[in-house]
């Protein structure tokens, strides 16, 4: 019992940003998904319920915190499609698509801000528009929590890796 409670205080601990927890947010409830653009929408709107939902390395729920892969798993398991838990096996997945091809709910892979050889954060497009889309993301930056950021941003225009889409058409 006493190696439990240790290790329940050491987790609860990691997460500890002073920060309060969001309640939990319940599944968006899609009624009919005929059109593919409805569950883009929906991704997205879901996504947005997260905003402010602070960030937790190795963190997959909105009580616990978000990590970038865990933030984007959470939000498509809400829509029953399973995706990577970790960044790195976002690198040889799907088709990269054309700027122009972009679209809501696609995923937007990059390079680490310390490695420009491997894969270090991933988000959804929640404003498609080429280069100048805008995405959802869980940042370990200085907002340290669930946010909105330019693509066209020099902090992540110079680590964009690809773009590829899980909803297809």
């Amino acid at each position: 019992m006493k190696y439990f409670l240790a290790a329940m205080v050491f987790a609860l601990a990691a997460c500890n940003n002073n920060k309060p927890v969001k309640e939990y947010v319940p599944p968006v409830e899609i009624k009919d998904v005929n059109h593919k653009q409805e569950l883009r929408q929906s991704v997205v709107d879901f996504a947005k319920r997260q905003l402010g939902t602070k960030y937790c390395y190795a963190g997959s729920t909105p009580g616990q915190g978000f990590d970038c892969s865990g933030f984007v798993y959470f939000v498509y398991k809400n829509f029953g499609i399973e995706l990577p838990r970790s960044t790195q096996d976002y690198k040889n997945m799907g088709k990269p698509l054309k700027p122009e091809d972009f679209r809501l709910g696609d995923i937007l892979v990059f390079y680490g801000y310390r490695d420009a050889d491997s894969i270090g954060h991933v988000g959804i497009v929640c404003e498609a528009s080429g280069m100048n889309s805008k995405f959802i993301h869980a940042s370990s930056g200085t907002e340290y929590a669930v946010t909105i950021s330019e693509l066209d941003s020099e902090a992540y225009t110079r680590r964009f890796y690809k773009c590829i889409t899980v909803i297809s058409d």
